[in-house]
């Protein structure tokens, strides 16, 4: 018997499987755990293991020096409407006061 996986959406753990999709008794959605996993390993986290979206709005978690600026991006800055994109520093953003700007999304959290 194999073990299967909790419902991304309630967690629940009381899945089931049908066909080739699993399917979740509680809240009735559906999956395919091959693709589930596929998209996993493409997202991007920020700092607490949160997956972020194309027009999230992020807050900075750690005082970032700038190139070329004589200040800081302080931590607690919020940033709106990011967009992700390949690369090391996989967040693009325009903040107040920066202007446009890469970041990693390891030093920011999802508000």
């Amino acid at each position: 018997m194999t073990t299967l996986p909790p419902c991304p959406v309630c967690r629940c753990e009381y899945t089931y499987e049908d066909r080739q999709m699993c399917v979740c008794p509680e809240c009735a959605h559906q999956w395919n755990p091959a693709e589930a996993a596929t998209a996993q390993e493409d997202a991007v986290l920020d700092a607490n293991g949160n997956v972020l979206q194309d027009g999230d709005t992020v807050v900075v978690v750690k005082g970032l020096k700038v190139k070329g600026a004589s200040s800081m991006l302080k931590v607690g800055t919020k940033v709106k409407n990011i967009r992700l994109v390949d690369g090391d520093h996989n967040i693009d953003c325009k903040i107040d006061g920066f202007g446009a700007m890469k970041l990693k999304s390891e030093f920011v959290k999802k508000a």
